[in-house]
C-alpha cells in the first residue's frame, strides 16, 4: 500500500496516506513492526525476533510471530491480492524486513533534517530544526522502553533530539535572536542539567542581550550545579567562557569586528556529562554509549530529583516549581530503558505529603501509570539475588501510587498503601518506613470518623523521625497530630503540635509548614465559638496560600472557611448560609456544595432538592466530614429525609469528633449536633 507512513517517536504507530492511524492489533503486532523498523530495512531472522518478543519461548512463538506478520500485512497493505507478494512486509531468507521508503519513518525523517540542518545557514538550519522537533509525539518507542532491542535506538535517538533543541539555540544566537533563546534554553535546562553545551549558550545569549550579570550567575550555577550535585567539574567552554565575559571581549559580540576576522569557531562539541561522544559513534556502537554515557547520566538524572526534591520543602513556592519537572525527570529515566533507573527516580521523591487531594490530578495520573508500568518491568527483571534492593523499589512505587492516588475511590490506593508499609516493616528501613507511612495517611480518609487511625500513623512518624533524625517526616507526623486531635477536641494537644512544627520549621528552612500552623489557628479560634476573629484569621492565611504552590489546599478555601463559621454545629439553616454563598468565587471542588445550599436563596425549593440528590459521594480527604455536613444542612432544610438517613450512616462513625478539624483548617461544629439534628427530624 502506497502512502503508509510510520511513527515512532512516541508510541508505534501507522497512517494511511490520508493520515489515518491503521488499525495494529496488540502490543505483540506493533512489538513487531517496531522490532523490524529498528533494523533499519535490514532483515531480522524469526528467531531474533522470537527472542526479543519472549523472555521464555513456548513452542508456538515461531507460529505466533507468523500470525502477527500476516496481520500486520493485511494491515499495511489491504488491496493486495491474495497470493500476491507482500511489497512492505517481505519475507526474506530466514527472516522478515520492513521495506519502508526513507522519508517513511519519522525517526528517519528526524534524523536526516538534524544533519541537513548542520550544513545550512542559520535561518534554513532554524526552520529545519523547528519542522523536526515537531514530529515528536513523546518519548521514542514509548511503550517499548524497557525492551534491550529498542534501548540503543531509544538513546540514540533522544541525543540527537537534545542536540537539534541546542542546535536551534544555537542558530537564533547567530541570527541575533538571543532573547527568543533564553526562555527555550531555561526549559531545556530544567529537564536535562547535565547539558554543560547548553549552560554555555544560555550563558552567551543572556551577555548578548546586554544582561552581563545574569551570564555570570547562569555560569556560577551551572559550575555549583555540575560540580556539587552531579560531581564534575566545569569543562574548558566554560570556563573560557566566564573569562571572556569578565573581560568582555569583543568576540563574544557577533557583530564585532574582532569576531568577523577571527576564524569560525567551531561547533560546540555534544555536552560533556563524561565526555559525551559525537553523533557518528552513536550510529556506530551503542555499546560504546552505554559504558561512557549511561551510568553518568543515570547517577546524575537521580542526583537530579533529590536537587527538585530539596526545592519542594525548603522554597516559599517549591512544590509548584518542583513539580514542573518531575514528570520530566520521570521521562527522561524512561527514555533511557532502565526500570531500576526509573524506580529510583520515580521514589527519590520522597516529599512528605499532608494534604489529602491531588495539586494536579492529571499529573498524578501520569505518574501513577509510570509507576505501575515501572513495577511491571522491575518484576520482568527481577533477580533473586538482589532481592533486598528490588523489594525497597518496589516499596518506594507502591507508596508513590498511594501518594498520588490519594482523594479517589480507587481501591488501588489503600491496596499499594498495605502492601508499601509491609515491605518497610520487613526490611526495617526507617526512611522506608516513613514515605510508606505517608502513603498509608494518604489513604486513611475513606470513611468518616478515621482521626484516631490518623492519630496513630502521626505518633509512629515522630517517634520514627525522633530516632532517626528525619526532619521532614518530622514535621509530617506533627502535622498529622496537630489535625486528628482538633478532630477529636483535644486542642491543648494540637496547640504543642502546632507549636512542634513552628519550631521544626523554622530551625530547619521548612517555610510551607507555617502556612498550615496558621490556618489551624484559624480553625481553633472558630472551634471557640467566636464569629469576627476567626474570619479575618481565615483571610490572613489565605494570603499565605497564595503562590505557594499548592492549588489542591487553595483552591475554594476561603470561602468554604466563611460558610463553615455561619454552619458551625447546625447552629444556622442552610438558607440563611445561602446568603453567603457568591456562585462568582472560585469555590474550585467545592462548588457543588456551595450551588446546592445557593439554590436556596430564592426559594426554590424543587431545584434545590435536585441539585442535592445530584451530589456525589465527597472525596476521599480531610474534608469528608465537612462536605457531609454541608449535605446535611441542605437536607434538613428540604426535610429529605432519604438523603438524611443516608448521611446519618456515613456521619455515625464520626460521633464524639469535630466535624471537618481533621482538616486541621476548618470546622463545621461537632457531628454530635448534626447527628441529633438529622435523628430530630426523622
Amino acid at each position: 500500500m502506497e502512502g503508509v507512513t510510520f511513527g515512532v517517536l512516541g508510541p508505534v504507530v501507522a497512517w494511511d496516506r490520508y493520515g489515518r492511524a491503521l488499525a495494529l492489533k496488540g502490543p505483540r503486532h506493533r512489538a513487531v513492526l517496531a522490532r523490524l523498523i529498528v533494523a533499519r530495512r535490514r532483515v531480522v531472522p524469526v528467531a531474533r525476533v522470537v527472542e526479543d518478543l519472549w523472555d521464555e519461548p513456548g513452542p508456538r512463538a515461531v507460529g505466533a510471530v507468523q500470525t502477527f506478520v500476516g496481520a500486520l500485512r493485511r494491515a499495511l497493505e489491504p488491496d493486495r491480492p491474495a497470493r500476491a507478494p507482500a511489497r512492505l512486509l517481505v519475507t526474506e531468507g530466514p527472516g522478515y524486513a520492513l521495506r519502508a521508503a526513507p522519508d517513511s519513518v519519522d525517526a528517519w525523517r528526524f534524523e536526516s533534517a538534524v544533519a541537513a540542518a548542520g550544513t545550512l545557514p542559520p535561518a534554513q538550519a532554524l526552520e529545519r530544526l523547528g519542522s523536526a522537533l515537531e514530529l515528536w509525539r513523546g518519548p521514542a518507542y514509548a511503550e517499548f522502553a524497557w525492551e534491550e532491542w529498542a534501548r540503543g535506538e531509544r538513546s540514540r535517538l533522544c541525543e540527537l533530539r537534545l542536540q537539534a533543541v541546542e542546535g536551534q539555540a544555537r542558530a537564533r544566537l547567530e541570527l541575533g535572536l538571543a532573547a527568543e533563546a533564553v526562555p527555550e534554553l531555561d526549559a531545556h535546562l530544567a529537564e536535562h542539567p547535565w547539558r554543560e553545551g547548553a549552560w554555555r549558550l544560555l550563558a552567551l545569549a543572556l551577555y548578548r542581550m546586554g544582561r552581563q550579570a545574569d551570564a555570570l550567575a547562569v555560569l556560577r550555577r551551572a559550575r555549583e550545579l555540575l560540580a556539587g550535585e552531579l560531581g564534575m567539574d566545569a569543562g574548558p567552554e566554560l570556563r573560557a567562557l566566564e573569562t571572556d565575559i569578565l573581560n568582555q571581549n569583543p568576540n563574544l559580540d557577533p557583530t564585532s569586528p574582532a569576531r568577523a576576522a577571527a576564524p569560525a569557531a567551531p561547533a560546540p562539541s555534544p555536552p560533556s556529562a563524561e565526555p559525551l561522544p559525537p553523533a557518528l559513534l552513536w550510529t556506530r556502537a551503542v555499546a560504546a554509549y552505554d559504558r561512557t554515557l549511561a551510568a553518568g547520566a543515570k547517577a546524575r538524572l537521580v542526583s537530579t530529583v533529590g536537587l527538585i526534591r530539596t526545592v519542594a520543602v525548603t522554597a516559599d513556592s517549591g512544590p509548584h516549581a518542583a513539580q514542573e519537572h518531575r514528570l520530566a525527570a520521570i521521562a527522561a529515566a524512561e527514555e533511557l530503558g532502565d526500570p531500576e533507573l526509573t524506580a529510583r527516580v520515580i521514589g527519590a521523591y520522597d516529599v512528605p505529603a499532608i494534604w489529602t487531594r491531588s495539586d494536579d490530578p492529571e499529573q498524578a495520573r501520569q505518574i501513577v501509570t509510570a509507576a505501575r508500568r515501572t513495577l511491571a518491568a522491575l518484576t520482568a527483571v527481577a533477580d533473586p539475588a538482589r532481592s533486598g534492593p528490588h523489594e525497597a523499589a518496589r516499596c518506594r512505587l507502591l507508596a508513590t501510587i498511594a501518594l498520588e492516588t490519594r482523594g479517589s475511590r480507587s481501591p488501588a490506593g489503600p491496596r499499594a498503601a498495605r502492601e508499601a508499609e509491609e515491605i518497610a516493616r520487613r526490611l526495617n528501613d526507617p526512611a522506608l518506613l516513613a514515605f510508606a507511612l505517608n502513603g498509608t495517611f494518604m489513604q486513611s480518609c475513606t470513611r468518616a470518623g478515621l482521626a484516631p487511625r490518623r492519630d496513630a500513623i502521626g505518633a509512629e512518624l515522630v517517634d520514627l523521625s525522633d530516632r532517626h533524625g528525619l526532619v521532614n517526616f518530622a514535621v509530617l507526623g506533627h502535622l498529622i497530630r496537630m489535625q486528628a486531635r482538633g478532630a477529636l477536641g483535644d486542642f491543648d494537644a494540637a496547640d504543642e503540635h502546632a507549636a512542634a512544627v513552628d519550631g521544626l520549621s523554622e530551625r530547619h528552612e521548612r517555610p510551607l509548614a507555617g502556612a498550615f500552623t496558621q490556618w489551624y489557628r484559624a480553625l481553633r479560634l472558630a472551634a471557640s465559638g467566636q464569629s469576627a476573629r476567626p474570619e479575618a484569621a481565615y483571610r490572613a492565611a489565605a494570603v499565605r496560600l497564595r503562590g505557594a504552590g499548592m492549588p489542591g489546599v487553595e483552591r475554594g478555601l476561603l470561602p468554604l472557611a466563611r460558610l463553615s463559621l455561619s454552619l458551625a454545629g447546625a447552629s444556622a439553616s442552610a438558607a440563611e448560609a445561602a446568603e453567603l454563598v457568591d456562585t462568582d468565587e472560585d469555590w474550585g471542588p467545592y462548588r457543588p456544595w456551595a450551588e446546592a445550599i445557593a439554590a436556596l436563596r430564592t426559594g426554590h425549593h424543587a431545584y434545590a432538592r435536585t441539585v442535592l440528590r445530584a451530589l456525589p459521594e465527597p472525596p476521599a480527604d480531610l474534608l469528608y466530614e465537612a462536605l457531609c455536613c454541608l449535605e446535611t444542612a441542605v437536607a434538613l432544610e428540604l426535610g429529605d429525609q432519604a438523603v438524611l438517613e443516608r448521611l446519618h450512616t456515613r456521619l455515625l462513625p464520626a460521633a464524639g469528633e469535630l466535624a471537618g478539624a481533621g482538616s486541621g483548617l476548618i470546622t463545621l461544629g461537632p457531628v454530635d449536633h448534626w447527628l441529633t439534628a438529622i435523628t430530630r427530624r426523622s
